[in-house]
């Protein structure tokens, strides 16, 4: 799931945590646990349902941005004697800590997903489980989910397995690290599998005709103790690491499809016209799409770091809109049963401390593996689970969006009146004088409107900031 991880810290934040505690209060974003929860959570910290296998003499390690502690996902990579690759991917195994229909289940029900905030987060779990005893920490025995993928020489999944089993991550990693350690030549053989398994999968992705998107991120982050707001554009090694989690969700997917119950995450394809209008905005963008060339060859191609390149991923982010969940029991199809992005059958299950889906999509997993019927908890939760996730991650959606509108108008709002070098990264359709602009000093998209003169899509203008407020988070910019 996207993340973006904000920083705050200094004297001078008092006026903006308040605005974001009433924020928070506007849109309903739960508070505290409740003490039956915190209780129970306590319970099951000091005694989860553990497995009898025994895994922790797999050397896993993780990838994660630095200040993270609720740790989902470790892995372990090797070369086949045979030829081909192993990939293990030990995955949190919440299931152990939470009894279906207990206070803390429904608790994780009504929350649904973390919630990032620049001062805090708002957690699915307690933190004495998703950042203590279920989280995969360096050196800590956890019980997880470890799944088996044999691949082949070009990276395809040959076999699948899962199954519950104690782990211990042996090293932390987070993104830059990794980035220059493998540039370097100074990875261990297992980190240093993580480059080629992941330019073959995402080889195969572009083969399929599936699309990953590394549209540059806005972060907040604290300077000299006041706040500002950055861009970092991702790593390659996001992009590897995120194809070890896209290869798991499509052998999960195809797992339950085999099985005959699970629930797909999907998204249908682009509307008719999408792109076209895409072609459009690479036209007035100058970047060069001949016709031959597929979308997604030219995706994989563009550098998020230039502006035009970075104005048309944003551009792009207009296809994978309408993403849902499509849920099936008793052996019949699913429909839809496609991620049109990622070009087949997908399921979420890798991210289950911080999204309520992905501890059900587990227990399936594991069910069908061993050839066993899903527990009856897992299959009377799947009817409601898609309107549970949708309502979960638009509030989501709306917390992220609006924490950055805050933040930017928070530091624009003494700038009324100023001009800023800007790049126009988007233009309405039906309405020219509208569109996006992307300032990079400081490192802020807002909205700009002009009076006369059509917005020229690609170009760097200089625009007037006309509105900063604040207590609405609006920013409004007019072509200077």
């Amino acid at each position: 799931m996207p993340r973006r991880h904000m920083h705050m810290a200094g004297a001078d934040g008092a006026a903006l945590r308040a605005a974001l505690r009433d924020l928070r209060t506007r849109l309903g974003v739960p508070g505290a646990f409740p003490p039956e929860v915190l209780a129970e959570a306590g319970r099951a910290a000091a005694a989860p349902r553990l497995p009898s296998e025994d895994a922790t003499d797999i050397p896993f390690f993780t990838i994660d941005p630095p200040a993270s502690v609720d740790l989902d996902q470790a892995m372990h990579l090797a070369k086949r004697s045979a030829g081909g690759y192993r990939v293990h991917y030990a995955i949190a195994d919440v299931a152990a800590f939470v009894t279906p229909g207990g206070a803390l289940d429904a608790e994780a029900h009504r929350r649904v997903t973390t919630l990032y905030f620049p001062d805090e987060k708002v957690p699915l779990h307690p933190r004495a489980l998703s950042e203590g005893s279920a989280s995969l920490l360096p050196d800590q025995d956890c019980p997880a989910l470890v799944w088996r993928l044999d691949l082949d020489s070009e990276g395809r999944v040959e076999t699948t397995e899962v199954r519950r089993a104690m782990v211990r991550s042996r090293a932390k990693l987070d993104y830059d690290g990794v980035q220059k350690a493998i540039d370097t030549g100074t990875a261990d053989p297992s980190l240093a599998l993580l480059k080629d398994i992941g330019n073959l999968r995402e080889a195969l992705e572009t083969e399929r005709g599936g699309i990953s998107l590394n549209v540059p991120e806005q972060e907040v982050v604290a300077r000299d103790g006041s706040y500002s707001l950055a861009y970092r554009a991702p790593l390659p090694a996001d992009g590897w690491n995120a194809q070890i989690s896209l290869m798991t969700g499509m052998a999960a997917a195809d797992l339950m499809l085999a099985a005959g119950t699970g629930i797909l995450r999907t998204l249908p394809a682009a509307p008719d016209g999408a792109v076209g209008r895409l072609r459009r905005a690479a036209k007035a963008l100058r970047i060069e799409w001949p016709h031959h060339v597929p979308y997604a060859a030219l995706v994989r191609s563009l550098d998020p770091r230039r502006p035009a390149h970075a104005a048309f991923l944003q551009e792009c982010t207009a296809l994978l809109r309408g993403a849902g969940y499509t849920v099936f029991t008793g052996g019949q199809t699913p429909d839809p049963a496609l991620h049109a992005a990622v070009a087949a059958p997908y399921a979420h299950c890798t991210a289950p401390l911080r999204r309520l889906v992905d501890r059900y999509t587990g227990e399936l997993c594991v069910a069908a593996v061993a050839g066993a019927e899903p527990p009856q908890w897992a299959v009377e939760a799947l009817e409601a689970l898609p309107r549970e996730m949708a309502e979960g991650t638009r509030l989501a959606n709306q917390v992220e969006r609006e924490c950055v509108d805050l933040v930017e108008a928070a530091l624009l709002k003494d700038r009324v009146g100023e001009t800023f070098e800007a790049t126009v990264i988007d233009v309405k359709e039906q309405e020219p004088l509208v569109g996006t602009v992307h300032l990079e000093d400081p490192a802020v998209v807002g909205r700009v409107e002009s009076r006369e003169a059509e917005l020229p899509l690609g170009d760097r203008i200089r625009v007037r900031l006309t509105q900063a407020d604040p207590g609405t988070a609006k920013i409004l910019f007019a072509p200077a």
